[in-house]
């Protein structure tokens, strides 16, 4: 709730860097989370290059929410029971594991046997893409490598096993810094992940047009290592509060009724929710790259990393801004902002305005990461973290997911362009109805003055 006697902090914007736990836990996140986004990227280029069909792209997203809807409330019971430390450690053991079996499919695909199995695995891929892209020759719609079906069974297990340690990654923040410098950290947070995933995808293209794509799973699987490392030196600065859960349905959902009574995180959440279901257009860059702006592998990553250079150069003005007067407003026009910058990537041809336009995205896109992150981080008891971060990654994963899959069907439907446009439209209404139908959103108090119920 807010404090009226809170007055304003001293700005210190490197305050959360100042403390050893968080430093060394940001320094390993950092290089793990660079892996992981160019994995996430190449994987796409992958089996775009295998597949030439927007279809399978839309199934890249699928392979993705899957584990996110079936094990994030699980996850993020086990993350309020269990020390988060060792959650994070395991998982990242088990993603590194996935990321060499992706390297080594990906380098012995052409002795992978045509078994029976994964033939009609892409028989019935193929008969799927048929029927959404009605206006591709069937003859270039390649769904005869036998890996493909293997590729798929490993990225559900790599998406998988980042799902299940997630609300522990989301929640160990407040227990690594002092309260008071708790927003600095979160925006440091986001700071070093926009960082991570210019340089991830960037650093994933080039490895791809001068080496080749099991390289890129490989220094995946390198970087996780370096991030065990690294949790190694990290302490807690305060203990964690865990609440004796009896793993029944509703201690499990705990965190989506604290969320429904916290109707500025609920608002909040459902904004970037349907914003980014409607507005996403990643899934849709190989094709952008390949069909439209004619700019191949390095041209991709470039595409791919706009977002995140715009959304790096946002959170390094917030770091050393003081705290936002009014968050709940600018989170509302960020998004508007967001939707606008899409549709203009939408009709762009030329790929300087495309990577303007994506840079845009990003910058906008920051702010809402920032002030979303800050109203979970804040206004929840440490006891709840978990829970409650489970059921934002729900929010947040499903719309990155189910968006991908969403762009890459309309696209199949009605092609690329008009698939963009649309989204980015739709973005821009959702606004609207959110500023509408949640008022406590646009009159949210400054972070700093916010705290969590007792």
């Amino acid at each position: 709730m807010p404090d009226s006697s809170d007055a304003m902090p001293p700005h210190d914007p490197y305050a959360a860097l100042r403390v050893r736990n968080f430093r060394d836990y940001l320094a390993g996140s950092f290089v793990a989370l660079i892996g992981r986004q160019a994995v996430t990227a190449v994987a796409i280029w992958q089996v775009y290059q295998w597949t030439h069909s927007s279809t399978a792209l839309g199934l890249v997203g699928l392979v993705n929410v899957l584990p996110l809807l079936a094990l994030s409330l699980p996850a993020g019971a086990i993350a309020d029971r269990h020390d988060r430390r060792r959650l994070i450690a395991a998982g990242t053991a088990a993603t590194a594991v996935v990321s060499l079996a992706l390297a080594a499919v990906s380098y012995w695909h052409a002795a992978v046997p045509a078994l029976a199995p994964l033939r009609w695995i892409n028989a019935s891929l193929r008969s799927l893409a048929l029927l959404f892209e009605h206006h591709a020759e069937p003859a270039t719609l390649r769904f005869d490598e036998p890996a493909l079906p293997l590729v798929f069974l490993l990225l559900g297990a790599h998406a998988s096993a980042r799902i299940l340690i997630w609300p522990a990654r989301s929640s160990i923040t407040p227990l690594l810094v002092p309260n008071a410098t708790l927003s600095n950290a979160i925006t440091w947070n986001t700071s070093t992940f926009e960082i991570a995933t210019v340089a991830g995808p960037a650093l994933g293209g080039f490895l791809v047009a001068l080496v080749d794509i099991p390289a890129v799973y490989a220094l995946g699987a390198a970087l996780e290592l370096l991030f065990l490392l690294a949790l190694g030196r990290v302490t807690y600065f305060q203990a964690p509060q865990r609440s004796a859960l009896r793993r029944t349905w509703r201690d499990m959902l705990a965190g989506a009724e604290f969320i429904w009574r916290k109707k500025v995180i609920l608002g909040a959440s459902s904004l970037d929710l349907f914003a980014v279901l409607l507005g996403g257009a990643t899934a849709l860059l190989p094709v952008y790259a390949d069909q439209i702006l004619h700019v191949g592998p390095i041209g991709f990553g470039w595409l791919r990393a706009a977002p995140s250079i715009g959304a790096f150069t946002m959170a390094m003005w917030i770091a050393h801004r003081p705290p936002m007067p009014q968050p709940g407003r600018a989170l509302l026009w960020s998004v508007a902002g967001f939707g606008a910058a899409i549709v203009v990537f939408g009709v762009s041809r030329w790929f300087w305005l495309s990577l303007v336009a994506l840079f845009f995205t990003g910058a906008f896109d920051n702010v809402s990461v920032v002030v979303r992150q800050s109203l979970v981080q804040l206004l929840t008891p440490d006891a709840l973290r978990g829970r409650v971060t489970a059921v934002n990654q729900i929010f947040i994963g499903s719309s990155n997911e189910i968006g991908a899959l969403r762009a890459g069907l309309m696209s199949a439907m009605i092609g690329p362009v008009a698939a963009v446009v649309w989204g980015g439209i739709g973005t821009v209404a959702v606004v609207a109805a959110v500023a509408r139908a949640v008022p406590p959103l646009r009159r949210l108090a400054a972070l700093h003055t916010l705290r969590p119920e007792p």
